[in-house]
């Protein structure tokens, strides 16, 4: 009985190794997959169409088997689910892309609603990958707001809310920065410009915290030079 609890211990201590390998592969792959779903929003050729489709599938299957790997070997199934519950709706969220055959026929919401899912989701999974590729602080917060610039501008221009993504991505990369500058009027972009405004101010408010930190340890830092005991 002892034998098979030692083993099964040390099977869970390697599939928590294998897991924790994982982060930094994942995290990449998050990141590369918010850039398949942008290509999948803006090629029109066939061929690239059909081979971005089946790419997005295939970093699908690889995130939901991260997933699983990690529910299975999680040592409290309740407290994984209680955390983690959000993550299936995104996992799910790609089946929506099934209902695009409907774009050209009066259900037009429903192929938006796959399209705005996908980039949802890949806006999600990019932010996670920059929490596990960068440890900084200033790092993780500029990639996170790459990826909320990136997402934000792709569903601008899913929601036809700009003519061109050109334009949808210097929009938002203007309204993160100065909370102002998006220039369509529809109750999206208003909503939307509403959002990027208060993550700016929540920016800027990390950024300052972070220096005034920086500068406060510096000060301490010399101030312990200074009355450290000198040896003649």
């Amino acid at each position: 009985m002892a034998k098979q609890k030692g083993h099964r211990i040390y099977r869970w201590e390697q599939a928590e190794l294998l897991a924790t390998r994982l982060d930094r592969p994942m995290g990449m792959l998050g990141v590369i997959f918010l850039f398949v779903v942008l290509g999948q929003l803006l090629v029109t050729d066939p061929f690239w169409t059909r081979t971005l489709a089946i790419a997005g599938w295939i970093f699908w299957a690889i995130f939901a088997a991260e997933f699983a790997l990690r529910a299975i070997i999680a040592r409290s199934q309740a407290d994984f689910w209680r955390r983690n519950w959000w993550q299936v709706l995104f996992l799910l969220f790609p089946f929506l892309r099934f209902l695009r055959a409907f774009q050209a026929s009066r259900l037009l919401r429903v192929g938006r609603a796959a399209r705005v899912s996908g980039i949802l989701s890949a806006g999600v999974r990019g932010s996670r990958s920059a929490g596990r590729l960068l440890s900084g602080r200033i790092g993780w917060l500029a990639a996170v707001t790459a990826v909320v610039i990136l997402a934000s501008s792709q569903l601008l221009y899913a929601m036809e809310s700009a003519s061109d993504y050109s334009s949808a991505l210097y929009e938002t990369a203007i309204a993160t920065i100065t909370d102002s500058g998006i220039t369509s009027t529809d109750t999206f972009s208003k909503a939307l410009q509403l959002i990027l405004a208060s993550y700016s101010v929540v920016v800027f408010a990390t950024l300052a915290g972070s220096l005034g930190a920086f500068f406060l340890q510096t000060q301490d830092e010399a101030k312990s030079k200074d009355h450290a005991p000198r040896h003649q």
